[in-house]
């Protein structure tokens, strides 16, 4: 009866885990571990503090199991090896992951390991349909979304998987980290405890959320999602970043809901389809993630600099207030409503012209749901550079897209402080994450446009029609 090895990654769940489920089936000990490896260590602050949240919230859940979890740090590879010999395993199961550094790193750790003579299996987890899954007609993968939607929209989806009753413990642990040792949170500075009110960490946590949604919300997703000032989206991103829900169990919570009624719970599982057309970009053109997707735009000016206009678009202060809003409410919660995203987005590589990698670095660092496909696909999306066949149409203005979604002002107000009487907590909170440094305060004025959006937008057209873009 010798263990099983249960390798976590961003899977800190214990319902529809297969990975999981497969180990404790085997009847073998099952031992948890979870590595701070060289893929963990890449990340951006914010991430990095999220995750290890997720870690503390999931190893706690293990424990009310009977079970634990493991904590190690140091190369994937040998860190396996270590504890497979430490404590005579014979085999390491753990869910697949699909983007490039993931990927990479898994299929060095699974050739050596199969080498050793130890059992390798790994198991769908992260995604509805793994990439390899989904063909067009003439076979391949869809470079377009639309198409690859019609396709899967009607394919079963395995049910989830209940929690296992039990898991079999081994008669002797392995010796594991602490994890306040690893300070993961330590490059968020100041900025950890405004951040740490607006996390929602924990299949638990993430499960309330889901049902809150269907219960109410879902009915009017496809409009409130548009909406930033109005509570209208599920907000599942943070906690299927981390595999504290599966995207299976988000589905059939949507499919369950279309058919009592709930028709634009459809709306929501296309998101979820949205999220896997990332996934199989990622896989299928890894330089997605670190380079034009498109090759024509390889010669594109682009500014790749902090310039006075970028370092004010990273601070808010860039004088368009939808803009400033947005990434405000990035700085304070690890998020940002998905219509600011796009806004954004578009301002720095279109109104801006800057790289759009400048854009997926300070995100990365930011945002607490950074998910390493969904965010390259997003900004080349926004740039023109990815999967986008419309570049010219889709220069955001963002003074006409606040006046549409925001006509009331409730967003702006919320997150932009300056200039404001009776000023609520959520503005003034992110002086309080700020790096002092920055030395800005309630009290200053507010800026005046650092660009004029006419002039920018003409100038990111002139430069399109100049390379044929």
């Amino acid at each position: 009866m010798k263990p099983v090895i249960y390798w976590v990654r961003r899977d800190f769940r214990i319902g529809d885990n297969v990975a999981l489920s497969e180990a404790c089936a085997s009847g073998r000990p099952v031992i948890p571990v979870f590595i701070y490896d060289e893929v963990v260590e890449s990340h951006g602050a914010a991430p990095k503090f999220r995750l290890g949240e997720g870690v503390r919230v999931f190893g706690a859940a293990l424990e009310a199991k009977g079970s634990r979890l493991i904590l190690r740090r140091g190369d994937a590879l040998e860190t396996l090896r270590e504890v497979v010999a430490q404590v005579g395993a014979n085999a390491v199961f753990w869910n697949r992951l699909y983007d490039p550094a993931n990927k990479k790193r898994d299929m060095v750790v699974k050739a050596a390991l199969k080498a050793d003579g130890i059992e390798v299996t790994s198991f769908i987890g992260h995604l509805l349909f793994e990439p390899w899954t989904v063909e067009t007609k003439t076979g391949g993968f869809y470079r377009v979304f639309t198409p690859m939607w019609k396709t899967v929209r009607e394919r079963d989806v395995a049910t989830p998987l209940p929690a296992p009753a039990s898991i079999p413990v081994p008669d002797v642990w392995p010796t594991s980290n602490m994890l306040d040792d690893w300070k993961l949170g330590a490059s968020m500075m100041r900025g950890s405890d405004v951040l740490f009110a607006h996390l929602c960490v924990g299949e638990a946590a993430a499960r309330v959320r889901l049902d809150t949604f269907i219960d109410g919300p879902v009915q009017s997703y496809q409009t409130n999602r548009d909406l930033p000032s109005v509570d209208g989206t599920s907000r599942l991103s943070e906690n299927l970043t981390y595999g504290e829900i599966s995207p299976a169990v988000c589905w059939h919570a949507g499919t369950a809901a279309m058919q009592a009624g709930k028709d634009q719970a459809e709306i929501f599982c296309k998101e979820l389809v949205w999220r896997e057309f990332a996934y199989h970009l990622a896989y299928h053109t890894p330089h997605i993630v670190d380079r034009n997707w498109k090759a024509d735009w390889d010669s594109f000016p682009w500014n790749n600099d902090d310039t006075t206009e970028v370092i004010a678009w990273k601070q808010g202060r860039t004088g368009i207030p939808f803009v400033d809003a947005a990434m405000r409410e990035m700085y304070v919660s690890g998020t940002m409503h998905n219509r600011g995203r796009m806004i954004v987005a578009s301002y720095l590589t279109k109104h801006l012209m800057t790289h759009w990698k400048v854009g997926q670095a300070w995100f990365e660092d930011c945002l607490t749901d950074w998910d390493p496909a969904s965010n390259a696909m997003g900004w080349q999306w926004a740039a023109g550079s990815g999967p986008d066949a419309a570049p010219y149409f889709r220069v955001f203005n963002p003074v006409t897209q606040l006046e549409k979604f925001d006509r009331a002002g409730l967003y702006t107000r919320k997150w932009i402080a300056e200039g404001q009487g009776n000023t609520p907590d959520t503005a003034l909170s992110y002086f309080d994450a700020i790096p002092k440094s920055w030395r800005l305060t309630p009290s200053d004025a507010y800026p005046a446009p650092v660009v004029d959006l006419a002039t920018g937008r003409q100038r990111a057209l002139q430069a399109y029609k100049d390379r044929n873009l």
